[in-house]
């Protein structure tokens, strides 16, 4: 069984920032592997684990620099990595970020496809649907539990009302929720022995996709302009020294609210 994990470089941190040039996020600092699509990782090694043979590549799509994410997936224990990079592909959008995604796991033909639920700098959610229409694949998202036997998988989906066991054959492809495992650290060994395993960069010629299918020209949304949320005016910051309720209601019987 050969079990595709989709993962995404992310800007390191909590803060990200807008580049008003360019009206992308600005990707210029340190990068790392978006938290969310570990959890995808260590389930995909858990399910080779327990079926003995198995083979787990992860797919990117990024510059060059984001093969230093997945090399951590690699430190992990996924077995070789498969990064998408080329100029081209800048500014593409959910649509063209599917295109060449689906073009890449379609090369790779796994059984079964894993996505963190979303991603940390987008909170997205939506690019494994995109790529599952694409390749006109069953799809199941939220999945808090997840096991494969004779060429189907089940699992168990989270909604805001409870449950669903859903069922369904191979290849197909499987967003799990963060709630579904507790990813592994990386030993030593395994950042030392990632340095060893294969790690093949392609192009968009080599998966046969036109650049004018990507990038902004291969985008269907467009960002026009971003400002800062307008100032809140004035406010009263109220130190706790015994009298805090005084003041607040002091405050708002100046506002006429009480």
């Amino acid at each position: 069984m050969k079990i595709a994990v989709c993962v995404k470089q992310v800007p390191e941190g909590t803060s990200l920032k807008l580049d008003p040039g360019t009206k992308r996020l600005d990707r210029s600092g340190e990068g790392a592997l978006n938290h969310f699509d570990a959890n995808a990782v260590e389930e995909a090694l858990r399910l080779k684990e327990s079926a003995g043979d198995a083979e787990v590549v992860v797919v990117s799509v990024g510059p060059a620099g984001a093969a230093d994410a997945l090399r951590k997936a690699l430190a992990m224990g996924a077995d070789r990595a498969l990064l998408v990079s080329d100029d081209a592909v800048a500014g593409s959008d959910l649509v063209a970020t599917s295109r060449v995604l689906a073009a890449a796991l379609e090369r790779e033909g796994a059984d079964l496809v894993l996505f963190g639920q979303q991603a940390s700098d987008s909170d997205g959610a939506v690019l494994w649907a995109a790529v599952a229409d694409r390749l006109r694949r069953p799809l199941v998202s939220q999945a808090a539990e997840l096991s494969v036997a004779d060429g189907s998988l089940r699992a168990k989906r989270q909604t805001e009302f409870g449950y669903d066991v859903i069922q369904a054959a191979l290849p197909a492809i499987v967003a799990v929720s963060d709630a579904i495992n507790e990813p592994r650290y990386p030993s030593l060994k395994g950042i030392m022995g990632a340095k060893k395993k294969p790690q093949e960069t392609l192009t968009l010629g080599d998966l046969g996709v036109d650049v004018g299918q990507v990038g902004e020209a291969g985008s269907k949304t467009e960002v026009y302009e971003f400002s800062l949320p307008p100032s809140r005016g004035d406010s009263r910051k109220i130190e706790d020294d015994g009298k805090a309720a005084e003041q607040i209601v002091e405050f708002l019987a100046e506002k006429r609210l009480v």
